[in-house]
């Protein structure tokens, strides 16, 4: 009987489904080091990740799932990345529309003065000639998409509903989603930055984007420009970026993802008003967690009855 590890802390109740679900495996909890080192051995699969000292005795392993769609925490486990029988699927797909959303909350904020309207309103202010004073339209505007993945593919059709111009970089410049006028390739990141109103960056972090956008990079931005981190944190130089948007060669930049997580309380980012910094929360929804939970039980199902699983990532690559 295949056997399955939660390497994670989960309600008896949820493993009770999968049982119900799928009665032929057997589901197990091991959110502790102790009882992942007794039930890995004849583990065939793990669902999250499984603890390095873990892996040595893995032998049957054959699945690892990451529930994130971030899988960069494979770096600090090199054996698993060796383990060549082993397939590691993640949970891309699943916090897409739930970050796409809250790209566009930050963007609305910034272009309708919704942090200033919020102080005006606790000061019992109406200052109708301050608000409406360099207030902006979406529409005709370039949204730039710097990582054009499933993340991606969601914020460009929201640009798309706003009438934005869309462009995107991407490491793989046959990406496309629908509403993207064209997909540049990671040598045309200078061209994308020079003509964006709106940049998202949705990039994995890996070796090749880690500190992708720098100082001269940034001077490379409109001045009127807007960046959102929603992805991962180390992908942009922070305190670059702090110092174009103190400066004013930057409008501003709306942050879900920053490096170190959480951002030190001395960083000088907290204390820009033209920063909004939300904590690594844009893919949290009722809905994010049931794509999840789908995501999870189709490739259980798949994986039980032999067939090729869905979101399967290159190890190596780190994504």
């Amino acid at each position: 009987m295949p056997k399955i590890v939660f390497a994670t802390r989960v309600g008896e109740e949820h493993l009770d489904a999968l049982r119900s679900e799928y009665p032929g495996a057997t589901f197990v909890a091991a959110g502790d080091t102790e009882t992942q080192l007794r039930e890995l051995p004849d583990a065939d699969a793990v669902i999250s990740w499984p603890l390095r000292e873990a892996l040595p005795v893995a032998r049957r392993l054959r699945w690892v799932h990451c529930t994130s769609a971030g899988i960069e925490r494979i770096r600090q486990l090199p054996e698993l990345v060796e383990m060549e029988d082993v397939t590691l699927t993640n949970g891309r797909g699943a916090h897409a529309a739930t970050i796409a959303d809250h790209t566009f909350a930050f963007m609305l904020a910034f272009t309708r003065h919704l942090p200033a309207l919020l102080e005006d309103k606790r000061a019992r202010r109406w200052d109708r000639a301050a608000r409406s004073q360099g207030a902006r339209e979406l529409s005709g505007t370039v949204l730039g998409i710097l990582g054009l993945g499933k993340i991606g593919a969601e914020i460009a059709k929201r640009g798309v509903a706003f009438g934005m111009e869309i462009r995107a970089v991407d490491v793989n410049p046959r990406a496309q989603a629908p509403g993207v006028s064209e997909t540049w390739p990671l040598s045309r990141l200078n061209d994308l930055l020079q003509i964006t109103d709106y940049l998202a960056i949705t990039l994995p972090i890996t070796s090749q984007t880690r500190g992708l956008i720098g100082a001269r990079e940034l001077d490379l931005m409109k001045p009127q420009a807007y960046l959102f981190v929603m992805s991962r944190g180390g992908i942009v130089d922070q305190d670059a970026l702090a110092d174009a948007l103190a400066n004013g060669r930057l409008a501003g930049a709306g942050l879900d993802a920053t490096d170190p997580e959480p951002l030190p309380a001395e960083h000088p980012l907290w204390e820009l008003p033209n920063v909004i910094i939300s904590p690594h929360s844009s893919g949290a929804s009722r809905q994010t967690n049931e794509r999840g939970r789908q995501i999870m039980r189709e490739n259980i199902g798949r994986f039980l009855t032999g067939q090729p699983l869905i979101n399967v990532c290159d190890k190596r690559a780190g994504f």
